[in-house]
């Protein structure tokens, strides 16, 4: 299954759906592309939700390192929701647990944000 996303304006964030599988960096070059336009925007709190991924290998964590620098490089910030049990494994076992911030559910992602 391929890479799916969407991004929406909820309250005043960015939220980016992820779907299916990020295995492939080349999977996510329109992703990270719409991502530089709303950093270009000055939209640079975003919401990355999770709940629709069924896989991540370390390329498609290399695409959310990518999308936190980006976000907090512009003088945003990202945080990650809805994780999944695998992918949350995956975050404590590379250790990136520590360097994203996680929040089971949109709404406390939205108030980390806030």
């Amino acid at each position: 299954m391929d890479l799916e996303y969407r991004i929406t304006e909820e309250q005043k964030f960015q939220v980016l759906l992820l779907k299916g599988e990020l295995i492939d960096k080349n999977q996510a070059v329109n992703l990270i592309k719409d991502i530089d336009e709303l950093m270009e925007l000055g939209k640079t709190k975003l919401v990355i939700d999770l709940s629709e991924l069924r896989y991540l290998n370390s390329s498609g964590l290399n695409v959310l390192i990518q999308l936190l620098t980006k976000t907090r490089s512009n003088g945003g910030e990202s945080v990650i929701c809805n994780v999944g049990k695998k992918v949350h494994e995956l975050l404590i076992i590379t250790k990136l647990n520590t360097l994203f911030k996680i929040a089971d559910s949109q709404e406390v992602a939205f108030q980390m944000l806030s």
